[in-house]
């Protein structure tokens, strides 16, 4: 990769974990739910004026949406609002990795090689590690709502490989269809009206400006530029030598929230973290094959639309069968 290259995917890297201060400037002023609901709410209008719908089946855009969109933030936004600490929530979420693997090989009967096993077991002794670390410290309930926020963006991944589309950020953006109406109906239910009114009543004060400035970052950089670059990236690169530069968000979130928040994580909680990163690192590397010939880089553009798969950012991932990467 050209130098001008590996500096845009490091900037998709800050960008990713800068966004979980965003989300934790946001969570400050709206309710969890509802948050969701206005979040996807805002990109879901214009990308279905302006957007092209993706060809890909109804079904697996909604479970797409359901998955990934829902779940993952549903579950994500209500632990960070219980108390789990933004930083760690970044590492947390690393789990959707593993969790991606192990649904592939039981539900598409993708084989497992002894590399995504290494990475597996590595990633959730890590998990152990940080739950047990944290879990001395405050509740455990946070830490496994972010756990299940990692499960729904593994979901999310398997629906997006089964819907093989051809414009795969059009996906991320017609996903967005999915989540308002069902977290907005959820949202009056479990929120009540009362306090989603009162969040929106506060919103137009100075002390509020947080709150909007982080759901616009969520919004026109995490999602939109940083996906963007993502996507034209893979395009252009073998998946092995972008996604790599993934492992940098949860550094970047813990840093961030370190320095900005006063989050000082526990020694037992950054080994953890060690483990779960070169876990995910090490099974998401390519194995070395010797050839005779010249071996052309595989990009994601290059594969066949089946043996493409969103990676843990919701951006398309190159993978090799029956040794797939994360």
């Amino acid at each position: 990769m050209p130098l001008r290259h590996r500096l845009l995917a490091v900037l998709v890297a800050v960008l990713w974990g800068v966004n979980f201060l965003a989300i934790h400037a946001s969570l400050e002023q709206f309710p969890p739910l509802f948050l969701v609901a206005l979040r996807f709410g805002v990109i879901a209008i214009p990308t279905l004026l302006f957007v092209p719908r993706p060809r890909v089946p109804w079904r697996w855009l909604v479970a797409y949406g359901i998955g990934f969109g829902t779940l993952q933030f549903l579950f994500l936004y209500l632990g960070m609002a219980a108390g789990f600490p933004t930083g760690l929530a970044s590492l947390v979420l690393q789990a959707s990795a593993p969790f991606t693997v192990l649904l592939g090989a039981a539900f598409l009967r993708e084989r497992l090689g002894s590399r995504h096993i290494g990475g597996i077991v590595a990633a959730t002794l890590g998990l152990v590690v940080v739950g047990v670390s944290y879990g001395t410290q405050a509740p455990l309930g946070p830490f496994l709502l972010v756990l299940c926020g990692a499960l729904g963006w593994a979901l999310g991944n398997i629906a997006s490989r089964q819907a093989r589309a051809d414009r795969p950020l059009n996906l991320v953006l017609w996903m967005s269809i999915v989540p308002p109406l069902p977290m907005l109906a959820i949202s009056l239910v479990v929120e009540g009206p009362e306090r989603i009114g009162h969040s929106l009543a506060t919103s137009l004060t100075v002390a509020a400006l947080p709150a909007w400035a982080g759901l616009a970052y969520t919004i026109v950089l995490g999602t939109l530029v940083g996906s963007g670059i993502w996507v034209w990236l893979m395009a252009r690169h073998p998946a092995g030598a972008v996604a790599p530069f993934s492992m940098l968000v949860p550094i970047v979130g813990i840093v961030t929230a370190w320095v900005v928040l006063g989050e000082r994580p526990a020694w037992l909680e950054l080994a953890g973290g060690v483990l779960i990163v070169a876990g995910v690192w090490w099974a998401s590397r390519q194995p070395t094959r010797r050839t005779t010939g010249v071996r052309e880089p595989t990009t994601a553009s290059a594969l066949p639309r089946d043996q493409r798969q969103m990676d843990p950012f919701g951006s398309p991932k190159a993978i090799k069968e029956p040794n797939g990467s994360i």
